[in-house]
């Protein structure tokens, strides 16, 4: 592989990283629930799951951010580059998750909520780029991925739950974030 191709992977990679730390943290945790925590409770100090949790999310969130940079330079419009932009400052708010873990800073609920908006918005504002530059289907894939996470949060917040726990619309972020990199690694490519 050459060098100017790991842009491209490393969103791919940030995707993997991010999957390992969540997924190994769950496993790892003898108190986790899907119905009734939230991720971050994974990331608190003092926790054995908090190393694998944070560490994780910092080094996604840096992994990802050459991805994110690429397709800003293969924007074909300003709104792919603005929807680019927003989800490289979606990255850097995940990694400022790890940074800025639960009950450990007043940081960590802005940035753990700035992650969610900015991909939210980031797809909107992306996936309207792709439609301008005449890749229809793909634009309202990608806005369509935002509709869904927005609608799941919606459905928690209506009492559409399993539980009170966070972890599920979370997690359905994290799910929609990683079906859009790993969709967009090889459209772009081609």
């Amino acid at each position: 592989m050459s060098l100017r191709r790991l842009p491209m992977w490393s969103g791919v990679a940030a995707v993997v990283v991010a999957f390992a730390a969540i997924l190994g943290a769950t496993l790892l945790s003898p108190t986790f629930s899907w119905s009734t925590s939230a991720l971050s409770d994974l990331g608190v100090p003092g926790t054995t799951t908090a190393p694998l949790f944070d560490g994780g999310l910092l080094l996604a969130g840096l992994l990802g951010l050459p991805f994110v940079g690429w397709c800003w330079t293969r924007a074909r419009n300003r709104f792919e580059a603005v929807g680019a932009a927003l989800l490289a400052l979606a990255l850097v708010a995940m990694a400022l998750v790890g940074v800025f873990p639960l009950h450990a800073s007043d940081l960590h609920l802005p940035v753990a909520v700035a992650f969610y908006v900015l991909l939210t918005y980031g797809l909107f504002v992306y996936g309207t780029g792709n439609a301008l530059a005449g890749s229809v289907r793909r634009g309202l894939g990608t806005l369509w991925l935002g509709v869904f996470h927005v609608s799941s949060w919606l459905l928690w917040a209506a009492g559409v739950r399993l539980g009170a726990g966070l972890a599920i619309p979370e997690t359905v972020g994290a799910l929609l974030f990683a079906a859009w990199v790993l969709a967009t690694t090889p459209w772009e490519r081609r």
